[in-house]
């Protein structure tokens, strides 16, 4: 046998290998390295806690070192120390004066605490149950959808989570369905209104003692606005810093929070009423568009209405204590301003 046959019988496969440890180590290099996130979340964390108690970290050896001068001295080394006080009274005047008002300045310019109070969710009435079946059995009698998106919207219900206690309005549950602007207004009432007076219940603060209100929906923007009905409805007072946040989608709940978050930080001893609600009559889909048909099947009536304080006698009844909000605006991206 040849020197050349015998090569061809045993091949050396040299390469494989290789080329699969570097196919994947260009694999991995393509994946972001979600470890370093992790640990600079960590490193911003850390030094939140060490800036936001640098006062406290500093007093403390401070007052380690005096208390051990302090345990040093005799009767006699007091009494001369008052003596020396006593002569000396415009400088220690100018001094306590001084560590007075730096006590002062830190205390009030570091950030205030927000408290979530407590909070209600809008049960509607038993009447405007919306089944599976019940929702199937409607959107076939609207005569609006094709036996094709039937079957499709009844697909999606199934796969989408939501359970039998699901609620519709009446307008859209009526057949045929009545979708209009004093419909809409009704809805509205009925959610923002019925979660505002069960947390009031809950709470037992007066309408007059809230000094800050953001409500936010993102598809129905009536004027008067939704913050203007619940004034009036509640006889807010008059200078009531009030907001109503509108076409900013499913973040607006958080958005509202940051917001209140902020006006607390700079108007002392208050309450901030949020109210997150997005509203259905108006905004029901009688097309054969599956991509809009999936809201049909996902969106259902409801609302949240929050209280928010600064006050430091609300600390023990509050339920939580607001730490961090964190907003990322990706408006500027047009892959997502176009989504």
């Amino acid at each position: 046998m040849t020197e050349a046959s015998k090569k061809s019988m045993n091949p050396e496969p040299v390469h494989v290998q290789s080329t699969a440890s570097s196919n994947e180590t260009r694999s991995n290099n393509n994946l972001p390295n979600f470890l370093l996130s992790v640990r600079l979340k960590y490193v911003k964390l850390g030094y939140h806690y060490l800036i936001s108690n640098a006062m406290y970290l500093m007093l403390v050896p401070l007052l380690a070192i005096a208390s051990v001068h302090l345990s040093t001295l005799t009767v006699l080394d007091l009494v001369q120390l008052w003596d020396q006080l006593k002569f000396n009274l415009v400088s220690v005047t100018l001094c306590s004066g001084l560590l007075v008002f730096l006590a002062t300045l830190y205390f009030m310019s570091r950030p205030r605490k927000v408290y979530l109070v407590d909070f209600a969710c809008y049960k509607p009435e038993p009447e405007r149950t919306c089944t599976r079946e019940i929702f199937m059995e409607r959107s076939g009698r609207t005569g609006s959808f094709t036996e094709e998106n039937l079957a499709f919207q009844k697909k999606i219900l199934e796969r989408s989570g939501l359970g039998q206690k699901t609620y519709l309005p009446e307008a859209v549950l009526r057949v045929p369905p009545n979708p209009c602007m004093a419909e809409a207004r009704k809805e509205a009432e009925a959610v923002m209104f019925g979660a505002i007076d069960e947390l009031l219940a809950k709470t037992g603060v007066k309408a007059k003692d809230i000094g800050i209100l953001v409500v936010n929906c993102s598809l129905f923007n009536p004027t008067p606005s939704l913050s203007a009905m619940i004034v009036n409805r509640y006889k807010l007072r008059g200078n009531i810093l009030s907001y109503n946040l509108g076409g900013m989608g499913c973040s607006a709940g958080l958005i509202s929070i940051d917001l209140a978050k902020q006006m607390l930080q700079v108007h002392p001893n208050s309450y901030a009423l949020v109210v997150s609600m997005e509203n259905i009559t108006l905004n029901w889909y009688f097309g054969n568009d599956r991509s809009m048909l999936v809201s049909n099947c996902l969106f259902r009536m409801g609302g949240a209405a929050i209280l928010l304080s600064n006050r430091s006698s609300d600390r023990r009844r509050s339920k939580y204590q607001l730490i961090h909000t964190v907003r990322t605006h990706k408006g500027a991206d047009d892959k997502c301003y176009n989504c």
